[in-house]
């Protein structure tokens, strides 16, 4: 699996569908898998929605609930939901030229749970751009139409329709500034009410030239008038400082809380990890808001309470740390609070010597997750690393949130304006944690309890 694709919330249930090749661990043929939660923790996993077909494999894209019947798509009294996504030809690729890819649309009538694919597809063909995919679709009130981003090589393109069906060019924006040869793509543009206005925040992924190296996810804030973006700084924006979020995007349908949900990998070595039968999953998922730093609009990112641990601890806390872990067998979740910023470093490991790292330089202020003996790695070159991120902004003092599975980590910093995800692979369960602080001032103190 990997990019999470046509997020909805309905009637209580989240949908989440996603990139699926059902017959092997690596990239292939690709379909849309299905799941389905009632409080985004517990999931259970639904037929195969869309597949394959003589336009082409099903790559990413999201649904929307036409509940105005738009589309002309509902009928007999059933709201359509409609998905709009690329289908991408593996023949018009091998032959050449650049027209391989085009978006389409299906729609359901119950739910999610069958899918009807529309007979005028492609409703959007390519205008020859050889990367040309991932619509992601939303409801723009003030113009009264739908509103696709569609990533286009190292820009985004941005479309409007009344019914999902017919489609006209807007505008493009390009302000990214990436290297020649990489591509973005998944773009996710949301509008929030923010500080007496609208804003809009772009989201993008790009293939390569993540800080901590491969793929990763940035983000712009600005202005969206229905037609144009319009970006309100020149800075560079990253999501998720760590090297394992990739593809995020948004639920549909779901309020006023903005909740994300990425791909947990990087593709440098997606399709080398040492898992099996599975391989890929998906980030916890993320509240989304704007706060204001340092005259700024930033985002800031928490997770859902239905995720924060039940663990109590006496007053000798920090000393139960491993105890704490092997109760909770490797999937806690720990908050730490520290007054002037002091470095320290939180250390999991095991009796066969992997250790993973994870800290907080004052020096150079920024947090870090460091996985180079943290257990297997030897299957890509580019996996073994210490990954860093600088604080968005400084604060009074330290305050991190961090997410413990087997095999992951995921970090939120200064009220979740600095997140980090990271993988790791350790040869045995983790059965040990210490939690060392540095140069902490005389009259400051590092506390931890479960979040």
């Amino acid at each position: 699996m990997n990019d999470p694709n046509g997020l909805v919330f309905a009637d209580g249930v989240y949908h989440l569908f996603y990139q699926y090749h059902p017959d092997g661990l690596t990239w292939g043929p690709m379909h849309w898998g299905h799941a389905t939660s009632r409080d985004l923790l517990h999931w259970d996993e639904q037929p195969i929605a869309l597949y394959p077909d003589d336009l082409g494999m099903i790559f990413s894209g999201s649904i929307v609930i036409d509940h105005d019947n738009t589309s002309g798509l509902g009928h007999n009294g059933k709201t359509a939901w409609v998905a709009i996504f690329t289908h991408h030809d593996p023949l018009k690729e091998k032959a050449g030229g650049n027209v391989h890819q085009y978006q389409s649309i299906a729609y359901s009538l119950d739910d999610g749970v069958s899918w009807t694919k529309y007979a005028g597809n492609p409703v959007l063909p390519n205008p020859g751009i050889k990367d040309f995919r991932d619509p992601k679709v939303f409801w723009h009130d003030d113009t009264r139409r739908w509103v696709m981003s569609l990533a286009a090589g190292d820009r985004i393109l941005f479309y409007s329709s009344p019914d999902l069906k017919n489609w006209a060019l807007e505008s493009e924006f390009d302000g990214f500034d990436i290297a020649t040869g990489n591509v973005v793509e998944c773009p996710d543009l949301v509008v929030l009410d923010f500080e007496g206005r609208k804003r809009g925040v772009l989201i993008v992924s790009l293939v390569t030239d993540a800080p901590n190296g491969g793929s990763g996810t940035r983000y712009v804030v600005g202005d969206f008038d229905g037609y144009r973006f319009v970006a309100e700084h020149d800075d560079v924006r990253w999501l998720d400082h760590g090297p394992d979020n990739y593809a995020g995007v948004t639920f549909h349908n779901s309020g006023d809380q903005l909740l994300l949900i990425g791909w947990m990998s990087n593709w440098a070595y997606a399709q080398a990890v040492p898992t099996a039968p599975w391989r890929s999953a998906m980030t916890l998922p993320r509240e989304l808001r704007l706060v204001m730093m340092d005259g700024k609009a930033v985002l800031s990112q928490s997770v859902p309470s239905v995720f924060d641990g039940q663990t109590s601890l006496d007053e000798n806390w920090p000393s139960d740390l491993t105890a704490v872990w092997r109760e909770a067998g490797g999937t806690l979740n720990l908050c730490l609070k520290a007054e002037n910023q002091p470095s320290f470093e939180l250390t999991l490991s095991n009796d066969i010597g992997d250790r993973m790292v994870i800290g907080f330089d004052a020096m150079e202020q920024h947090y870090y997750i460091d996985r180079r003996n943290a257990g297997q790695n030897s299957f890509s070159p580019d996996f073994p690393i210490r990954a860093a991120a600088p604080r968005v902004g400084v604060g009074n003092g330290t305050d991190i949130k961090l997410y413990f599975d087997k095999g992951s980590v995921e970090l939120f910093a200064d009220n979740g304006t600095t997140t980090m995800t990271c993988l790791n692979f350790p040869r045995a369960d983790y059965t040990s944690v210490e939690l060392q602080s540095f140069v902490l001032p005389v009259n400051g103190r590092l506390t931890s309890a479960p979040l």
